[in-house]
């Protein structure tokens, strides 16, 4: 068998680097930048003020006491957007709004909650520091600066940046295309009546669910069933909406499995088995005259949600523009034994729960009681796989295990 990692791998050189596209600032909230954006000017880009109050000369209010307060005319009323140029002279002051140009002369803003609020002369009863509530130019951003790099999702603190530095569109790699798909004749749709031997099908939207939670764009086409043209033709009309394809099901040795049967014919997907439980069967390869990559995924529940994590997710991460790296994981103390088939790795599903007194205590995780691949409950309460390597056959509570976080959404 396979290692994971060989086929990891082997996925991952299937995947073409993706190509910039430009986009509306909204439109490409979630987007991965392809390329750094510098500021063409500064930030802020004059002397403002950061509170409503009065614009003076701090010098003039040294002595300023409750007992003694300074009394200074107000000269002039100055607006956030105001373009007029006003000046406060020794001895004068200037009633200033929030985001406002400072006026020259003036080199403190005294916040008006400082000061009686008076419009024609304004009584201040304390001094104020140089500098005081004034917004620098030039304090957040210089013109010229790098305000962002290359391979940072665009969020909306990315957003807010690329707008203030006049962005209206910028170049990213956008969100992949993923087509979902699954296979066979007992599948019905959630929702409606299920016959003999039929049970609804979830794996379309487990995965799907999955891809749009690693920050892609995604359709369920749903599922089709086990007749070898129908599979054929419905790729065949998914490839014009897809980056990669994603199916489910057929993939293993069993007389109808048919992704495994259309798909050999090509000559452009393989089909092996990977050393890990759950998740043997896998496919990978390209289709389509564009040479699309598509991943086939077993069939039973838990062995596509695992195997989506191990290589999809990190094929996904390549066509965003960024690094491929797996799940990122951790040491824990396992609460009750596992066991483990020999030469092959384990994925447990599992519940990691790190202390909430501090780095010293060590986090603990616990296998969930039902393992087995075609058993989905345990999923919706795991955050986490314990890993047993393809080496070890069982481990005692209180082992100390690797285990990997489940990803939060994208």
């Amino acid at each position: 068998m396979k290692s994971v990692e060989q086929h990891i791998a082997d996925v991952l050189a299937l995947i073409p680097d993706p190509v910039p596209t430009e986009l509306d600032l909204l439109q490409a909230h979630g987007a991965v930048l392809a390329e750094a954006v510098t500021s063409p000017v500064s930030l802020p880009g004059f002397d403002n003020s950061s509170m409503d109050g009065y614009a003076v000369r701090a010098a003039d209010l040294e002595s300023a006491s409750p007992d003694h307060p300074v009394r200074l005319p107000v000269v002039a009323d100055i607006p956030a957007g105001d373009p007029s140029p006003t000046a406060v002279l020794p001895g004068r002051s200037a009633r200033i709004m929030t985001g406002a140009p400072m006026p020259s002369g003036a080199d403190a803003v005294v916040p008006v909650e400082w000061t009686d609020g008076g419009t024609a002369s304004v009584t201040f009863d304390r001094p104020v520091k140089e500098g005081n509530a004034v917004r620098r130019a030039g304090d957040d951003v210089t013109a010229g600066a790098t305000v962002l790099r290359p391979g940072v999702r665009i969020g909306p603190g990315e957003m807010g940046v690329l707008a203030a530095v006049g962005r209206r569109s910028v170049p990213v790699y956008a969100r992949p295309r993923v087509m979902v798909l699954s296979t066979g004749e007992e599948l019905v749709e959630p929702g409606r009546p299920l016959g003999p031997g039929q049970i609804w099908e979830s794996n379309s939207f487990m995965i799907a669910a999955a891809a749009r939670d690693a920050g892609c764009e995604v359709h369920r086409h749903g599922f089709v069933g086990d007749h070898p043209q129908t599979v054929r033709d419905t790729l065949d009309d998914l490839l014009v909406r897809a980056d990669i394809v994603v199916t489910t099901g057929g993939v293993s040795m069993g007389a109808h499995d048919v992704v495994k049967e259309v798909l050999t014919r090509e000559g452009t997907v393989e089909f092996v088995q990977v050393a890990m439980q759950p998740g043997k069967p896998q496919g990978f390869g390209v289709i389509g005259p564009d040479r699309t990559p598509i991943i086939t995924l077993p069939g039973n529940p838990v062995s596509a949600f695992v195997s989506f994590q191990v290589f999809v997710r990190p094929a996904l991460r390549r066509l965003r523009g960024l690094d491929p790296r797996p799940l990122p994981s951790m040491r824990a103390l396992l609460t009750s034994p596992v066991t483990s088939p020999p030469g092959r790795r384990s994925f447990l599903r599992a519940v990691l729960e790190e202390s909430p007194y501090g780095r010293d205590a060590e986090p603990t995780v616990s296998p969930a009681s039902h393992q087995g691949s075609h058993q989905l409950s345990a999923l919706a309460g795991a955050n986490a796989f314990v890993v047993v390597p393809e080496e070890v056959t069982e481990l005692a509570a209180g082992s100390r295990v690797e285990v990997v976080r489940l990803p939060e959404p994208a």
